[in-house]
């Protein structure tokens, strides 16, 4: 059986060590780059390799032209998931520390564009398997190296251009990730320009955590995200969140709850900006 959206901390720990099964902590801090990779050398799951956000899931940022995780390229994604032991055959599981697995996620999108469908994001990350006393280990884990090909699709992501188009198009819908102060242009901390995507409706990633850090159950989840879609096919739909984080979580969360795989702008609202004029909108 094949783990492709989520995997609990119990359902994960009977296959540690098992071959085949690859697990991969993507722990990460926005603030502080190194606080990730020294959380990982501290203590992490039993076997897991570790995923640096900025140089492993994103390709290099060009200020004032790109958003600050642009996709990384192909190439460079192959060769990292080789170095990981994740060949073809291979069960991911995908943790980190945060509130809904968000940069776990952004892997997990990764190796869907790659072509691979057995991953999976681990339920409540690496606090709730602490919590359950499950295996940890210190240092750095290196498996063996796996030759991974990918099979790249790339309908499955949208560029700027592409969101430009399609914004005023009603039979396209674009969710925004991330806070709802952030989205109406509010409290904006992170990026130099506040607001968001012009007909864009707010849909933070957060309403998709349960209060113990773990998805809400399907159910839930369907009727929550249908409350934002309604007939709207999942190809129609677009997420897009800061930099192509937190939107990735959004997508695990609607295709756990049975809704398809919508479509995602993994530049964002830090690559729509770099744009000189091109539209903004602020408020509700």
């Amino acid at each position: 059986m094949a783990f492709e959206t989520v995997i609990s901390c119990e359902e994960a720990s009977r296959h540690l060590g098992e071959a085949h099964w690859v697990f991969v902590d993507c722990r990460s801090q926005l603030m502080d780059k190194q606080q990730g990779r020294n959380d990982y050398l501290k203590a992490h799951i039993a076997g897991a390799v570790y995923a640096d956000l900025d140089h492993d899931l994103a390709g290099p940022a060009t200020p004032s032209q790109t958003g600050r995780h642009p996709l990384p390229d192909k190439d460079a994604l192959t060769e990292t998931l080789s170095r990981w032991g994740i060949s073809n055959d291979a069960q991911v599981v995908v943790y980190d520390g945060s509130v809904g697995q968000m940069a776990a996620a952004r892997l997990w999108w990764l190796l869907k564009w790659a072509g691979h469908a057995a991953v999976a994001v681990l339920d409540g990350g690496f606090p709730l398997w602490e919590r359950a006393g499950l295996p940890v280990q210190s240092g750095v884990r290196q498996n063996g190296r796996a030759g991974f090909r990918g099979r790249f699709d790339d309908t499955l992501f949208v560029s700027a251009e592409e969101v430009l188009k399609m914004s005023s198009d009603p039979t396209v819908l674009l969710l925004d990730a991330r806070s709802a102060d952030r989205f109406r242009g509010e409290n904006e901390t992170i990026d130099p320009v506040a607001g968001h995507i012009p007909n864009a409706l707010s849909a933070p990633f957060a309403d998709n955590i349960s209060p113990d850090g773990t998805l809400k159950v399907v159910d839930e989840l369907k009727r929550q995200f249908e409350t934002k879609i309604g007939n709207t096919p999942a190809g129609q739909v677009i997420f897009y969140c800061g930099s192509g984080v937190t939107a990735a979580q959004s997508i695990v969360s609607f295709v756990h709850a049975g809704l398809g795989m919508p479509r995602f702008y993994p530049g964002s609202w830090s690559d729509w900006i770099a744009r000189k004029d091109w539209p903004i909108a602020k408020g509700a």
